[in-house]
């Protein structure tokens, strides 16, 4: 079947519409970022780079890190900006941009999102990288999508519901299990954890400024929830559409994140540059293994 222009927007020089990246441009292994000027920190590890794009927050650059092809990309912030990127980086892998027709050999893509996040835990020092076993989406994304009940814990969801008094105006939550591939891959050198994908930094993470919450209490649930060995460990805003979207088209994903605030001790660091950079690099090891 042949996807209408209007549904999957080309550019003339064969880039996807967002990204501005063409097909051959595009590794097998993919870090996303949703910082901009985090591509750049990644960039200065590469021995060689093939090519830079650049469009709004999606900046990418594809190289070789000890001889093996990588693409980094940033994102931007939000579940929404990940319905455009794994959408795109699924067609630049799997649609013939000529023909516009899907490719008959399915080819699997390996992504891993590298940010920054609120720990909720009080054993969770500043500075840890927590990787999402489970990622929950709070923002509603994957609910528009046919079949999201095939790859979220519904088990899970009904608990965590009951248990945190979910407010029945929000998007139901959706729990998604990053792929057995990146689980193996940072098992060893990461806290497990169970994030939040939040809609927003302040009102959905529990944070009260001037306006009072839905869930006034939510903070002190999701800390004291428990579902057999998990526990939720942190907030973030990307990883549960990541997670979702990749489990769907058949790409194995995953979150990794460096806690640069603890919302149970009220504490922060600003200063988590040299946090970031140890975490690129270990990506890099562990990805390109």
């Amino acid at each position: 079947m042949r996807i209408p222009e209007s549904e999957l927007i080309i550019h003339a020089d064969g880039s996807a519409f967002h990204l501005h990246i063409k097909p051959e441009q595009l590794a097998d292994n993919v870090i996303l970022f949703g910082d901009p000027g985090r591509v750049e920190l990644l960039a200065k590890h590469l021995e060689n780079i093939e090519c830079r794009n650049a469009s709004r927050e999606f900046v990418s650059v594809t190289g070789t890190y000890h001889g093996k092809r990588i693409t980094a990309l940033s994102t931007g912030i939000g579940t929404d900006n990940i319905d455009i990127v794994m959408t795109e980086l699924d067609a630049l892998a799997n649609v013939d941009f000529n023909t516009r027709e899907i490719k008959p050999e399915h080819r699997t893509l390996n992504v891993l999102r590298i940010g920054t996040c609120g720990a909720v835990q009080p054993d969770i020092p500043l500075g840890s990288f927590i990787f999402s076993v489970y990622s929950v989406g709070c923002d509603g994304l994957l609910n528009w999508y046919a079949n999201r009940d095939n790859v979220s814990n519904l088990d899970m969801e009904k608990a965590f519901c009951k248990h945190v008094h979910w407010d029945k105006h929000l998007p139901a939550p959706y729990f998604i299990k990053s792929s057995d591939y990146m689980i193996e891959k940072f098992k060893d050198c990461t806290v497990p954890g169970v994030t939040i994908s939040a809609s927003g930094f302040y009102g959905p993470q529990g944070r009260v400024v001037r306006l009072p919450l839905a869930m006034p209490n939510m903070i002190e649930d999701f800390e004291s929830f428990r579902f057999g060995e998990y526990r939720i460990t942190n907030f973030e805003m990307e990883g549960s559409a990541l997670a979702g979207l990749a489990k769907q088209l058949g790409h194995n994903a995953g979150t990794v994140c460096c806690a640069i605030a603890n919302r149970h001790l009220k504490s922060s660091n600003t200063n988590y540059q040299p946090y970031v950079e140890g975490l690129i690099k270990l990506a890099l090891d562990k990805l390109l293994d």
